[in-house]
């Protein structure tokens, strides 16, 4: 939205669902928008991304971090060393991953960062913590056009959250309260230790679904520890056993999404549903139901 003027030439990363909604919102707001497609279950290759950078200029590239509807890890880090000392503004997309992974932005090049409170940060939805580089910053100032939308116009939002305190909105005190609070809770725990405990649950998590016979979608060095995706067997009607974990357990997880819908199960391990007694709970009914 700040950062999109018509007939600017974007570039998304795609191998999920949210990939597939970036291309959708830049086309919205007027973009030249095309994609690299990538299998979804499949990382986005650096190579391939180098060779298109090559050839062509873009004013943004984008890519999902942690891409929630595969369960795959982006080689954001990779990707933004293809663009160090270009013009071309890097946006991702650290909605799962912000407090789940390691997540760097200034070392990784990334000027626009955008996040969500309701994964790994444990907190109730409704904010999306951001970041914008000095450079996505004069990006913004420089526009030819106004932002599009005036609630969401950062250039007035900075401004109010500056020193001058420029009036824009009443603000969601409440929910800035809870971010602060969730946001402590992290710090007090270190982020090493969280980041340990989510590698450790998924790791204790993946080793129940084989014992059961169940394959995880993604290769193992790709995996979210987050949000992990296992191939649902063949004999099993998925959505059934969905319902049963929800009714009977109390346990939601997820479907598929897109072209993987019917063929796998999403199991969230985020912030504080990320521990030993989540994972535990989980494959106890999934022994029981899959007898």
């Amino acid at each position: 939205m700040n950062l999109v003027e018509p007939g600017d030439r974007v570039l998304i990363l795609i191998n999920g669902v949210f990939g597939v909604r970036m291309r959708e919102v830049a086309s919205r707001l007027g973009a030249n928008v095309e994609a690299i497609e990538f299998t979804w279950g499949t990382p986005v290759v650096p190579e391939v991304v180098e060779k298109r950078l090559k050839q062509e200029t873009y004013r943004i590239v984008a890519v999902v971090h942690a891409e929630t509807s595969t369960g795959v890890r982006n080689p954001v880090a990779e990707i933004g060393s293809l663009l160090k000392g270009s013009d071309t503004l890097y946006l991702v997309d650290t909605v799962t991953s912000l407090g789940g992974i390691e997540v760097r932005m200034d070392d990784w090049g990334i000027d626009a960062l955008y996040s969500g409170t309701q994964k790994c940060l444990s907190c109730p939805p409704g904010l999306a913590p951001l970041s914008f580089s000095d450079k996505a910053m004069a990006r913004l100032k420089g526009r030819r056009t106004k932002v599009p939308n005036w609630y969401l116009d950062l250039s007035l939002i900075a401004s109010y959250w500056g020193k001058d305190r420029v009036y824009h909105h009443t603000a969601p005190v409440n929910m800035i309260y809870g971010l602060y609070q969730a946001l402590l809770i992290i710090l007090e725990e270190g982020l090493e230790k969280v980041f340990a405990r989510h590698r450790q649950n998924h790791l204790l998590l993946v080793r129940g679904f084989e014992e059961v016979g169940l394959k995880m979608l993604v290769e193992e060095p790709y995996r979210l520890p987050m949000l992990n995706t296992v191939l649902c067997p063949g004999e099993v009607n998925e959505l059934s056993l969905r319902r049963c974990l929800r009714s009977d357990y109390r346990i939601e997880i997820g479907g598929g999404l897109g072209p993987l819908a019917g063929k796998i199960w999403r199991v969230g391990l985020m912030g504080h549903t990320a521990r030993k007694e989540s994972v535990e709970r989980l494959l106890s009914a999934l022994r029981k139901l899959m007898g």
